[in-house]
């Protein structure tokens, strides 16, 4: 089988590489139908984050269920199956109380399982899942190949949009702000506008993410940064800010543009990866009352209350997909996001 290997800065790699077998009981081999390139991915390739030694790379994918493990009884051979972007048992106490991404037996595409096992990145064309009947959701039936996409971003970047919406305290009539014009942000602006709110500011500089963060629901874009930016946004909420803030980046001005726009008594929700040193100015929030809530989403507790909507086509989430590749090309999938040429790739085995 072929697969995609990080080995340094700019530098990812279609190799041939051993297709995975079960080990335990509880696994499954999962044919990879689509998988993409995450913004968390981009810190590795820009040199951000080390690449101590070339590594199987991608943790978002959607496929057909190959074979299973004698443990196996909710997930069956020839099963559509969405992965959320790690593995997770959905038993132990913090996956019942809704924070699959704490999984007492948690495994990382692209490190290793509960066990210390590789468990090899999902940018290829063979996923193992350590906990089939735990990670896995299995579709209604044979998705249509248009559907593909929008399933594919239960496993990630949906749900993490959804996470911030509900971490921010979003409901219906409130108005908010989104940080953030990546796949993520603008799937907030979805998630946001899925939950009843009635306003939603994009702050955005791309006409493209513009125009499709208008189609997901933005009802207003700023384009402004620092203090213009931060004016602009509340001059649109009577000069009070936002009720909620949708923090979808990770860096220190991103956070500080988040909290500088939320209202007295607003609420940011955080899910960028944190990557350039943000902060929290705990003097601030406290003469403020605005509340910070959010982190790594636990996708997995939300797939089954978004997919239904995804599947009737009532929400179209894979629009954030504007450039298809064939996994033979994920070296240009990298580089077309890294220069901000495509806001999320596809790539199909």
């Amino acid at each position: 089988m072929h697969a995609t290997t990080i080995y340094g800065k700019n530098d990812v790699r279609y190799e041939e590489v051993p297709k995975p077998e079960l080990i335990r009981g509880t696994d499954a081999i999962v044919k990879v139908v689509a998988a993409c390139v995450c913004g968390s991915d981009l810190w590795r390739y820009r040199g951000i984050s080390p690449v101590p030694r070339p590594a199987r790379i991608g943790h978002e994918f959607v496929g057909v269920v190959e074979s299973v493990g004698s443990e196996v009884s909710r997930i069956e051979v020839g099963d559509f199956v969405i992965a959320p972007f790690y593995d997770c048992d959905m038993t132990c106490v913090n996956c019942r109380n809704g924070f699959t991404t704490s999984c007492l037996e948690i495994g990382w595409w692209g490190g290793h399982d509960h066990w210390g096992n590789a468990l090899p990145g999902a940018q290829g064309e063979y996923v193992r899942v350590p906990h089939a009947d735990g990670s896995l959701v299995a579709t209604p039936s044979w998705p249509a190949d248009e559907l593909v996409p929008h399933l594919l971003t239960l496993a990630d970047v949906f749900g993490t949009g959804h996470h911030a919406a509900v971490s921010a305290g979003v409901k219906q009539g409130s108005n908010v702000a989104v940080v953030g014009d990546g796949a993520v942000g603008l799937l907030g602006v979805l998630a946001a506008h899925r939950l009843g709110a009635a306003r939603i500011v994009l702050m955005s500089r791309h006409e493209d993410r513009q125009n499709l963060g208008r189609d997901f629901g933005a009802t207003d874009i700023v384009a402004a940064r620092g203090d213009e930016g931060i004016a602009a946004v509340k001059e649109l909420f009577d000069g009070i800010g936002a009720d909620a803030v949708l923090e979808c980046v990770g860096t220190k001005d991103s956070m500080d543009q988040a909290l500088r726009v939320a209202r007295p008594g607003g609420q940011v929700g955080f899910v960028g990866v944190p990557s350039g040193g943000p902060e929290l100015p705990v003097r601030q929030l406290f003469d403020s009352n605005v509340g910070v809530r959010g982190g790594m989403a636990p996708v997995r507790n939300y797939i089954e209350e978004l997919l239904p909507e995804v599947w009737s086509g009532a929400l179209k989430p894979g629009r954030v997909f504007d450039l298809e590749l064939p996994l033979a090309e994920v070296a240009e999938a990298y580089a077309a996001m890294d220069e901000r040429r495509a806001i999320k790739v596809l790539l199909r085995p």
